[in-house]
């Protein structure tokens, strides 16, 4: 087959093009901006057209256009690709058409999928189950891909909430992390994500089974009304002391993730000792809590990147940080992602931000401007200046993104803690960092 991808650089889209491309197929794609995920495809085969997304971009030639739910529905490449009458579908349709290929094992939740399916990978291979993996980072165990294509029966994915995308899915074994209010831009509210994971669970297989969380009251709440086989974890199951020792990456949500894994591997009925053995040898994965010793003015740092974007999710971050360097001075830079999410979410975000600051989980707080995503929502007003104010904190300030190296050179000093934060384009400046 011939396929294009529309939106190739996207964190989901990008891995199915190599799947498609280890598979044999013919891959192009375009996207906006080069990346290190665009030269990852172009080195593995791919055709990558960068810049702007043109009609002339769509060949005759072509029998599939996959294209990011994010991408615009006037988008020159789609309405071409519709005028050709050639095949469309978006990612997490494409994505379903591969779930019913394989018994597939989903993971979901509005925290922790990737961090749970890395792990759940990690117990597979080790067990020799040799899966299919599709990821939303990258991993070293991967040769720093989001995908690995193996060759057994089994497609471990990791299943996103926004716009539904995970009904497209026809999963045997769901992992479900937590419910929490996220993506209001799309979902109206906690009752219609709550409506929706319903309608999720509803599409796992006859004789599927269901592994959660038990201590999260809306998960208890959505699985009363279904009589499937459900498998819970919790901070109090008994080997969670022993798990705790030996896991690398910190965090109360860390331990969590690793429970998950763990009770997949179990119902997979895989060694006990494989499982121990794969989750103490996790080491993290790409923008999340990823760690690099750097220097600043021959100072040297720990620079900490972190995708973490949700105000719980910043919280259990910044405690896994305080814990992990407990005497050290961290320093938080964070890029807020979305006008609509940071509107929709400020209240819990001035909630959570003065709890972290009162509770000295940072010593220094420093907000950049909103990261605003292209097609995919409209400027509200909100700003970080305004959430600095509101807190009204002596160590909670805002900064313009281009005075953040110039800040970190004057202030830090040897053996600071460094984090930068978000989904956004902070990620570069950390970038930077590393590669002086």
């Amino acid at each position: 087959m011939n396929i294009h991808f529309i939106g190739i650089g996207g964190i989901g889209t990008s891995a199915l093009a190599q799947y498609y491309i280890i598979k044999g197929h013919k891959v192009s794609g375009s996207d906006i901006k080069k990346s290190e995920i665009t030269d990852l495809i172009e080195k593995k085969g791919g055709k990558i057209l960068i810049g702007e997304q043109k009609a002339k971009n769509i060949s005759k030639d072509l029998d599939l256009v996959i294209f990011s739910p994010a991408i615009n529905k006037e988008n020159p490449e789609l309405k071409e690709s519709k005028k050709q009458k050639i095949e469309t579908k978006t990612y997490p349709e494409a994505l379903g058409d591969l779930t019913k290929k394989y018994f597939t094992i989903a993971v979901s939740g509005t925290h922790g999928k990737s961090t749970t399916t890395a792990m759940a990978a990690k117990i597979l291979i080790k067990a020799g189950l040799n899966p299919t993996v599709i990821i939303g980072t990258k991993l070293k165990e991967f040769d720093n891909s989001n995908c690995r294509v193996g060759n057994s029966e089994y497609l471990l994915i990791e299943a996103d909430e926004y716009k539904g995308s995970f009904l497209n899915y026809n999963p045997d074994i769901i992992i479900l992390t937590n419910i929490e209010e996220d993506h209001l831009d799309y979902y109206k509210d906690l009752d219609d994500i709550i409506k929706t994971y319903k309608k999720y669970i509803k599409k796992l297989s006859k004789n599927g089974v269901i592994i959660t969380n038990k201590e999260d009251a809306n998960i208890r709440k959505i699985l009363n009304s279904f009589n499937i086989r459900k498998e819970w974890f919790s901070l109090k199951d008994e080997t969670t002391s022993s798990l705790k020792k030996n896991l690398k990456v910190p965090g109360i949500h860390n331990l969590y993730n690793a429970l998950a894994a763990k009770k997949l591997g179990k119902v997979l009925k895989i060694n006990q000792k494989i499982i121990l053995e794969a989750l103490s040898e996790y080491k993290g994965s790409w923008r999340r809590f990823e760690e690099n010793k750097i220097k600043i003015n021959g100072k040297e740092i720990i620079l900490i990147n972190d995708y973490a974007h949700h105000p719980t999710e910043i919280e259990a971050t910044l405690i896994a940080a305080r814990g992990k360097f407990e005497n050290r001075k961290i320093w938080c830079i964070y890029q807020p992602h979305q006008y609509q999410r940071t509107l929709a979410l400020y209240n819990d975000f001035i909630k959570k931000f003065t709890k972290i600051i009162d509770n000295n989980y940072v010593d220094q707080l420093l907000l950049t401007d909103i990261y605003g995503v292209k097609g995919r929502e409209k400027k509200e007003k909100i700003s970080s200046k305004k959430i600095v104010q509101d807190l009204e904190r002596k160590n909670i300030q805002y900064i313009k993104k281009e005075d953040i190296t110039s800040f970190l050179k004057k202030n830090t000093k040897e053996e600071d803690i460094v984090i930068m934060m978000g989904a956004g384009d902070i990620y570069d400046l950390s970038k930077k960092f590393q590669n002086k």
